[in-house]
């Protein structure tokens, strides 16, 4: 179908992509770099790779896939690592979404605390500057000192009086 003007816009394609959950794919390129980054991973490459080499050198010759040089090894081994490094890369950037939003609520609730210590030390000002109007223990106690001396020297002055 042909467009008549530029501001149409254009007719379907026959052509489809295929759609890909975005988040599912980080999911399992996250599980397969995690599995990528194991020691399980190495130890099991390492076996393949000595049975392979084994095999190829010892075997009988007409059971031999792959002589001495190795080069369908070398492929595998290429093709894994051209898949590695890209699905690595792609745990990572997700890890560090994650670590940036982590980030974020730990920054928002560092300022919350804050807010929470500023208006908390406000009220024990306040609660300060208040005491200083209220009779305390020890000022009511001097005070009651003091009364009980005057009185009990105006006692021992009335008694000498008469």
């Amino acid at each position: 179908m042909a467009r008549n003007s530029l501001d149409q816009p254009r007719g379907a394609s026959g052509i489809r992509r295929p759609a890909v959950d975005p988040d599912a794919f980080g999911r399992i390129s996250e599980t397969i770099a995690r599995f990528l980054g194991t020691g399980r991973f190495l130890a099991y490459l390492t076996i393949f790779i000595t049975v392979w080499v084994l095999w190829n050198v010892f075997a009988p010759t007409d059971l031999r896939y792959d002589e001495y040089p190795f080069i369908f090894l070398t492929l595998i081994l290429s093709v894994q690592a051209s898949y590695a490094a890209p699905l690595i890369l792609l745990a990572q950037n997700r890890q560090d979404d994650r670590d940036r939003v982590n980030l974020e609520q730990d920054r928002l609730e560092t300022q919350r605390a804050r807010a929470d210590m500023e208006f908390l030390a406000r009220e024990v000002s306040a609660l300060r500057v208040s005491m200083g109007e209220v009779a305390t223990r020890d000022f009511l106690r001097s005070e009651l000192r003091e009364t009980l001396a005057e009185r009990h020297s105006d006692d021992t002055t009335v008694e000498r009086t008469p």
